[in-house]
């Protein structure tokens, strides 16, 4: 039977930039209240200050220069950045009344992210052994869009990363997600100038395309 909760994700998105502890405590708390019942699903937009972040698998080398505040946080992956002009979407779901599954969760956030961008006029695909949203410019691939999981208790948290029209430059203090061989793009680096609200119409319609 199809849970109740599945028509029931709440959308919330934020204006300015969220500090990345107050979005890490308000995911954590709702979190919480998701696993107890007396909360719904939430799918949190929003826009960090410059920050790097250090998952789970982190390597101390891919650091190469802290530049910005280095945030160590408990979703898998290794090192991010975070920063205005990349929309970040935090995805608080319960897998429990879904699908027990965390490959194939992680396949739907891909697969959200490649939805969002066919909409906007960009091609993303994945890449076996490179986590990611890739894009082909000619001899080359960049990456697009990052995700990045934690689960507690079959209830996710944390989510995905779209480069919409960040600095670009900011991503050289660290490697991204480990991968040295492939640089970063954006969807403005693409030549395609949309807004922050159409990214939002996209990013939401696809959502309820993939996950219903």
């Amino acid at each position: 039977m199809e849970s109740p909760l599945k028509s029931q994700v709440q959308w919330k998105t934020s204006d300015g930039l969220v500090p990345y502890p107050q979005a890490v405590a308000e995911m954590e708390a709702r979190v919480a209240a998701i696993t107890d019942g007396t909360a719904g699903e939430l799918v949190w937009l929003l826009e960090h200050p410059p920050i790097y972040t250090a998952g789970t698998s982190a390597q101390e080398s891919d650091l190469l220069d802290a530049r910005f505040l280095v945030y160590r946080t408990g979703r898998g992956g290794q090192f991010t950045y975070h920063g205005p002009g990349q929309r970040v979407g935090y995805a608080m779901l319960d897998l429990k009344h879904r699908k027990p599954d965390v490959r194939a969760y992680v396949c739907d956030l891909e697969q959200w992210l490649i939805e969002t961008l066919k909409q906007l006029g960009v091609k993303g695909e994945r890449r076996r052994g490179r986590v990611g949203i890739w894009v082909v410019r000619g001899e080359r691939e960049d990456k697009i869009a990052a995700l990045g999981v934690r689960i507690k208790r079959w209830v996710t948290f944390h989510g995905v990363a779209l480069n919409v029209a960040p600095d670009l430059s900011h991503f050289s203090g660290i490697v991204p997600c480990g991968v040295r061989a492939h640089g970063v793009t954006s969807i403005a680096d693409l030549g395609i100038d949309v807004s922050m609200a159409e990214v939002d119409i996209a990013l939401k319609g696809s959502f309820q395309k993939i996950f219903g």
